[in-house]
């Protein structure tokens, strides 16, 4: 008991009206989200000519570190693990864009999580954070929450793309879709019948489903962990004097930038973790994915970063760091039990040959509900403040890109408040962060 007593004290469970069971639930819940990024992160890589297995058990073990880090030092129930986006950037915009070794291009990812440290260290990170508008926030949070539904849609073949239109309605016919309705009408009802871990029991039920109906074949349960040998320390150490290298290095930086911040704005504002404008402990989760940036290099993986996913947790009960004790060791025995995480959310062959993953999309969908209802705190009638909003709220999900949306955001803001008079409104950050974005764009 004593030791019980310990671990709640620590991990602030009376502050946060925290419980195990919810702890422990939104831990699962939020691995079980992105477990996908165990099979996806080694399938882009394989691409650059990395060895698959390696770069599997380099995503795990660079995630576990981590969210170990978002753990003890900022308590959050934020998990990390390598990002979308940012590896395929390494894959088609630096390996095979330019010629760039695999080994270079990773060594790009390694100084740019140097700086990334650099840049913690000394509070520069939280201060972009705070120099931020509140409806910037919010924004972020509603246009992560509709990228993750959109997520949600495709994984679960209800919304596929369009021949005359961008994208349309899937075939409701196949037995995939039709899991995935099946999950998505159980979590709806446990959810509006306020049964607490909705999601997470809806995961479970359609892994049942999809075991008894055949959908997902177990090919064995424990395996030996892969070999990290053909990544572990191969990145390039010395800087490449080259303007293809230099440039990776700060693409990936503002990328990792404007992900952080604004995953971190939306999970922190629906779990309710700001106080004011201010995200209490922000320099120590920014130092979490940076480290993780650093590890990940290392040990053969491209940039780490918090995970919108983490919202699932959050939303079946998860208030601490406590929660990330549990993603911790799922990753960690994900190395060991692959065959039965791949079964889960390695997804599943619809008879139209696309691979869905119906088991965990009625998650995202549910998540992307819960974080776009924070729209209603944007002050809509304030054009200087609405129209950067919206900009972030529909960039987002329409380019794919949470660093995209937003430098959409950041580069109106200040001109909406100029144009208006109001520049005594704008904090310097956005300055800055409006002419990076800028130049981003001007210099691809």
């Amino acid at each position: 008991m004593a030791l019980r007593s310990s671990i709640e004290r620590f991990f602030e469970f009376g502050d946060r009206q925290a419980s195990w069971r919810g702890e422990i639930i939104g831990g699962f819940t939020t691995f079980l989200t992105m477990a996908y990024i165990v099979f996806v992160q080694p399938a882009v890589l394989a691409q650059a000519g990395m060895d698959f297995v390696a770069v599997m058990a380099a995503t795990c073990l660079s995630a576990a570190i981590a969210t170990l880090i978002m753990a003890l030092a900022a308590n959050y129930p934020i998990a990390l693990a390598s990002g979308m986006g940012e590896n395929f950037f390494f894959v088609y915009g630096v390996v095979l864009a330019t010629g760039m070794a695999w080994t270079d291009a990773m060594g790009a990812v390694f100084y740019a999580g140097v700086l990334f440290v650099i840049l913690s260290l000394v509070r520069a990170r939280e201060t972009i954070l705070s120099g931020i508008p509140d409806s910037l926030k919010t924004a972020s949070a509603a246009g992560i929450g509709l990228l993750i539904a959109f997520f949600g849609l495709t994984n679960a073949g209800l919304i596929v793309k369009g021949s005359g239109a961008l994208v349309a309605l899937g075939s409701l016919s196949q037995p995939p879709v039709l899991l995935a309705l099946g999950g998505l009408l159980v979590t709806v009802i446990m959810s509006v019948r306020g049964i607490r871990g909705a999601i997470f029991w809806g995961i479970l039920l359609s892994t049942l489903a999809a075991a008894v109906t055949g959908m997902i074949h177990i090919e064995g349960v424990v395996a030996a962990p892969p070999s990290l040998a053909p990544t572990f320390g191969k990145l390039t150490w010395t800087p490449v004097l080259s303007a293809d290298f230099f440039a990776a290095v700060l693409v990936f930086l503002f990328m990792e930038v404007l992900d952080t911040v604004g995953t971190l704005s939306a999970v922190g504002k629906q779990g309710g973790f700001f106080v004011g404008n201010k995200l209490p402990r922000a320099n120590r989760a920014f130092l979490a994915d940076s480290l993780g940036i650093v590890s990940g290099a290392v040990l053969g993986t491209t940039t780490v970063t918090a995970y919108a996913e983490s919202s699932a947790g959050i939303a079946a009960g998860a208030r601490t760091g406590l929660s990330n004790m549990v993603v911790i060791l799922c990753f960690v025995l994900a190395l060991f039990f692959h065959p039965l995480i791949k079964a889960i959310g390695g997804g599943i062959a619809a008879p139209d040959g696309s691979i869905l993953n119906p088991i965990t999309a009625p998650a995202l969908i549910l998540v992307g509900v819960m974080m776009t209802r924070l729209v209603g705190r944007i002050p809509w009638d304030d054009l200087t403040e609405a129209i950067p909003a919206f900009l972030v709220i529909i960039g987002i999900p329409l380019t794919f890109s949470i660093s995209d949306g937003l430098a959409l955001g950041f580069t109106f803001f200040p001109i909406a408040k100029i144009a208006a008079g109001r520049h005594r409104e704008v904090h310097p950050v956005m300055y800055v962060l409006a002419a990076a974005s800028m130049a981003r764009y001007a210099f691809l």
